[in-house]
């Protein structure tokens, strides 16, 4: 009792000096730096636009390893602890009023514009924010900490703004400061939407680009490994789909054809993906082509005469199946940015 009684002193008197005690945290050993914060809008296909007060939000914090794409190489720029206040949690307070809702009411075409005060844009899909098992991984940071090796002692340069964060992101484009304005939109492209279809199939799927068609998919390209993803495929509406495992090719791999990502196209890039009956939900280039966690998306082989069938995309980040497409028909690329 007496060493605990005296442990518990010096920890005391340490954080009385302003030092921080020895801890099993490795993410805390810095000193946290407070970073100016700017208001922030709240735009676009919403009831209830305005500014937003982001200290009556809870505080989150993740951890980051920057890295930019400098001249065809990642460039290592510094390791981070980042506290702030969730997209989540900061989109939980918009009223959506979808412009394409009486066409099509599933949530999941839309997307996510931030704008930062240099007019810098990222995007963001609805389906990243709110359907990954890790949520609240995207914040816009107001506090900083190095988070510093103990032996070289590497001193990272510190922002000075408050900066969107992106935890998954490998390359982190979309890390960027002092953001702004954040703009609900849904997409605008047109697809014949045929509720309820049965039986559905699609023998296979286009890929295209500015309505240039790149590809059109009725076998899954040989060489490319074939993954098995076990699953508990589980829908926001009907619960438990099943267990089964899906076997198929990763998504950014066979996409990795068509398109290679820059720092544009992981900023404001976007893929749509279509099923034969119109449904469809969008994606963004960083989360399908950039991640860091290994969580990815699979094509799989459907059963080429059945109902669903041939291809469909199953979205492993993913807590609910919604985004899973079955008879995917199209797949097109999309850059926010140039397209409006």
């Amino acid at each position: 009792m007496k060493n605990l009684f005296l442990l518990a002193l010096a920890s005391a008197l340490l954080c009385f000096q302003g030092l921080k005690a020895q801890t099993n945290d490795f993410y805390d050993d810095a000193e946290t730096i407070k970073l100016k914060t700017t208001s922030i809008e709240l735009l676009g296909e919403i009831a209830n636009p305005g500014k937003i007060s982001l200290e009556t939000l809870p505080l989150r914090s993740v951890i980051v390893k920057e890295t930019l794409l400098q001249d065809g190489k990642d460039k290592f720029v510094g390791a981070y602890r980042y506290d702030g206040y969730s997209l989540y949690d900061i989109l939980n307070l918009a009223v959506l009023k979808k412009k394409n809702e009486a066409e099509f009411p599933p949530i999941i075409d839309l997307y996510v514009e931030v704008e930062n005060a240099k007019g810098e844009k990222v995007v963001f899909s609805w389906g990243e924010i709110y359907y990954p098992i890790h949520r609240h991984e995207i914040l816009v940071a107001t506090q900083v900490a190095r988070i510093v090796p103990s032996k070289t002692k590497d001193l990272w340069p510190l922002p000075t703004d408050s900066r969107l964060v992106v935890a998954a992101d490998l390359l982190t484009h979309r890390n960027i400061s002092n953001p702004t304005r954040i703009t609900v939109k849904s997409y605008s492209g047109k697809y014949m939407i045929v509720k309820g279809m049965s039986p559905m199939f699609s023998e296979g799927f286009s890929i295209s680009q500015d309505s240039k068609q790149l590809a059109e998919i009725k076998i899954l390209p040989v060489g490319l490994q074939k993954l098995t993803y076990p699953a508990v495929f589980y829908g926001r509406g009907r619960g438990i789909h099943g267990t089964t495992p899906f076997n198929g090719i990763l998504l950014k791999e066979l996409l990795s054809k068509y398109i290679l990502p820059d720092e544009n196209s992981l900023k404001t890039g976007m893929f749509v993906i279509a099923g034969k009956d119109g449904y469809h939900a969008t994606f963004s280039l960083s989360e399908v082509m950039n991640r860091n966690d290994q969580s990815e998306f699979l094509v799989t082989e459907v059963d080429k005469d059945g109902d669903g069938g041939a291809f469909m995309v199953y979205p492993a980040p993913d807590f609910f199946s919604d985004r899973a497409l079955k008879s995917v028909e199209s797949i097109r690329i999309v850059n926010v940015a140039k397209s409006e």
